[in-house]
């Protein structure tokens, strides 16, 4: 990772897909590990957060170093000239996906992802949903072979977490893992005892 202060800025989005908890946590840890963090909250973002945690917009918006609004397609982000180590939309929304596949952006958060992509930065999605149909799925190869990770929020049980803080922990560490960052929180799977 490169030590000049410019490139260690990460880019957060959040998708109003539900697992809102996933991108307050990775801003969290990412100021936990001394990065520069940029949010984009899409609007449909701050409604879902409304239903599932007791934090507001804003509460979200004091974690990032620095927050865009979704419609500022002028906005740093939105250049390839703006250096960051790579984006991460977390959760990320079945069309966040759809357009950052066809390069379609209507908002912020899709522009700075197709950016992203065309500067060759890491590019992380956090896909929420289920099930998941063939047009979907097209549309994650497409993305795969475009070089994004596709990195679906699953739980890991062997560590038998007890909350609900654990679960997104897991999830949020391995996106970390993905980037070379400190990942707290994180059971690591270390064999089945006793094999011989």
């Amino acid at each position: 990772m490169s030590k000049n202060p410019d490139t260690r800025r990460v880019l957060v989005g959040i998708s109003g897909a539900s697992g809102s908890l996933y991108g307050v946590r990775l801003l969290e840890r990412l100021a936990e590990a001394g990065l520069e963090t940029h949010a984009i909250l899409s609007r449909a973002a701050e409604t879902t957060l409304a239903h599932e945690t007791d934090l507001t917009a804003d509460d979200v918006r004091r974690r990032a170093s620095v927050s865009h609004a979704p419609e500022d397609l002028a906005a740093a982000p939105s250049s390839g000239s703006f250096p960051v180590l790579g984006m991460i939309v977390a959760p990320c929304s079945v069309r966040s996906m759809a357009e950052i596949a066809t390069g379609a952006t209507t908002t912020l958060l899709t522009r700075a992802a197709d950016v992203t992509l065309k500067e060759r930065r890491p590019l992380v999605l956090m896909v929420r949903e289920t099930p998941l149909h063939a047009g979907h799925l097209r549309t994650m190869l497409t993305l795969a072979e475009m070089g994004v990770t596709i990195a679906p929020p699953m739980p890991a049980f062997y560590g038998r977490p007890a909350t609900i803080d654990a679960l997104v922990d897991h999830s949020v560490g391995r996106v970390l893992d993905l980037f070379g960052l400190p990942a707290p929180g994180v059971q690591r799977w270390n064999g089945a005892e006793g094999d011989a």
